[in-house]
């Protein structure tokens, strides 16, 4: 048999992986070595849920249920940053509620156009073109992009109704539905015809209201037997529940008290989620429905259990779905009770204050776990920035490396694993346990590192191919006063006489012997 509806399905959600960072050097005619220009690289895509009052069940998502948004793309050169990835929206009907692995309860959506991100994209990485700074002037490196969140999320559909019928199969529950509304639901004479939850809207004078009609239970419905188990949780949200008793049953054992006992047992030991319908199943407005009085015998039957039930404190109808008798006055009951029922719900969610924690001023955002693993001693650092500089770290890139352990250490990592009892070669871990990066801890040699240079720089960037006015100014009058000093130089050697310090030259021989 061909499934159309699903109320239940596990979900698994990614969102985009941020684009990564470009390291690029800005080169152009004369100017070979114009300064970093690396782009950022893009935001991942969120996978969102949103309330679409067209869709009325599940069905896409358990017949698909891995989606994922798309990445960030990366940067570029000439400072481009990488577009950011579209979010992937998933419409989901009105009353989803979405829950973790662990069943706690993340987010309940009622309301046209109610946004939940299931799925967070990652950052984008930066490019060299962002960490550069007036210290860091020529990064080599680029951050990676984060990976968005990925994990699995249950997604349950529990009806939006004011009113919950209930009962045993072929009690009259569709007919009753369609008697008193516009729905048309399925009606056969077979028990369990009814396979989903039908919603129909009831007009009593001038209130409106919604009507559920649950698929039949049976003895042990809260425990998994027939279909009960499945579709009780759409009962958790109606703040009236209305039992629909067959009075024209021949099936042996069955009578409206016994019937009635039976659900409400069912109805007792549900466990309902403590966030939705306000208030325990068994502790809900109820009232019993006498239906088929069209038929003799289940009338008369129908007005002997009735003051037995009244003496229990419960509101009794007798009434016939086919016949429309006895409709009218329940409906106008229904309604008064729903009224009731929303204005308590009114009361209860009165706006509460919104209660701002800031954090300490010594919080320093991480913190250091000392573990035991056989002989060994490690530890673990916890903490979302330390986690988050991790994965955008490219450890093939040793200056990517050493700007990491920079970011550690003004952090004050450092400091703590010494405060913690770590030694050089220790053990290091820095991430979440299943996915975690191992260091063997090197403390940072602070002494001498000066005389190398702040990391991310390089000399020819501070090398300036035109001198600037006042340079120009400075070099002329220093050219003027060194040749003034050679001038006054040499007018002092001519003055002194002093032109030149070789041998006079030797007369010549005349020959003259006298």
């Amino acid at each position: 048999m061909a499934t159309n509806f699903v109320d239940r399905v596990v979900l698994h959600v990614r969102g985009g992986n941020g684009g990564h960072g470009v390291a690029s050097v800005h080169r152009e005619k004369f100017k070979p070595l114009g300064g970093p220009d690396g782009g950022n690289g893009g935001h991942g895509g969120n996978v969102v849920l949103e309330v679409d009052p067209q869709s009325t069940t599940l069905l896409e998502y358990h017949r698909s249920p891995h989606r994922a948004a798309p990445n960030g793309r990366p940067g570029a050169g000439d400072e481009k940053n990488g577009a950011d990835g579209a979010d992937l929206v998933l419409p989901v009907p009105e009353g989803t509620v979405v829950k973790d692995a662990r069943g706690d309860v993340l987010a309940d959506l009622v309301g046209p156009g109610t946004r939940y991100v299931a799925a967070a994209g990652g950052r984008g990485g930066l490019g060299n073109k962002a960490l550069a700074s007036p210290r860091r002037k020529a990064p080599g490196f680029a951050l990676l992009g984060e990976p968005g969140d990925e994990h699995d999320i249950t997604l349950e559909l529990k009806t939006l109704a004011d009113v919950a019928l209930i009962g045993f199969p072929s009690a009259g529950k569709s007919s009753l539905v369609s008697a008193m509304s516009a729905a048309r639901p399925k009606i056969a004479d077979y028990p369990f015809t009814t396979l989903v939850p039908n919603l129909g809207v009831v007009t009593a004078g001038s209130q409106r209201y919604t009507i559920a009609d649950v698929p039949g239970l049976i003895p042990g419905a809260s425990e998994g037997k027939g279909l009960g188990l499945e579709f009780l949780r759409h009962v958790e949200r109606c703040s009236v529940l209305v039992h629909v008793i067959d009075c024209a049953t021949l099936e042996a054992g069955r009578d409206p008290m016994t019937d009635l006992e039976v659900i409400e047992q069912e109805l007792s030991q549900y466990v309902a989620d403590d966030t939705l319908g306000g208030k325990p199943l068994s502790d809900r407005t109820r009232v019993v429905v006498l239906n088929k009085a069209d038929v003799p015998d289940a009338r008369e039957l129908a007005e002997l259990v009735k003051p037995d039930l009244e003496a229990r404190g419960l509101e009794v109808h007798i009434v016939s779905a086919v016949a429309h008798e006895g409709l009218r006055e329940l409906s106008f009951s229904l309604a008064k009770h729903v009224d009731e029922a929303r204005a308590e719900i009114e009361i209860a969610t009165a706006p509460q204050r919104i209660v701002l924690r800031p954090k300490a001023v010594d919080d320093s955002g991480f913190h250091i776990r000392r573990e035991k693993h056989g002989d060994e001693t490690i530890f673990r650092i916890i903490g979302e920035r330390p986690t988050r500089w991790v994965r955008q770290t490219d450890f093939a890139n040793d200056e990517a490396v050493g700007y990491l352990a920079d970011r550690l250490n003004r952090l004050g990592v450092e400091e703590e694993l010494f405060k913690a009892g770590a030694v050089p070669g220790s053990t290091v871990l820095i991430g979440p346990d299943d996915n975690a990066v191992v260091f063997d801890w090197e403390p940072t040699m602070a002494t001498g590192a000066e005389l190398l240079g702040p990391r991310g720089t390089d000399l020819r960037l501070d090398e300036s191919g035109r001198a600037t006015r006042a340079e120009k100014r400075e070099q002329f009058h220093q050219r003027k006063d060194a040749q003034r000093e050679a001038r006054e130089e040499l007018q002092a050697e001519r003055k002194a006489g002093l032109w030149t310090d070789r041998d006079p030259v030797p007369s010549e021989d005349t020959g003259d012997d006298s």
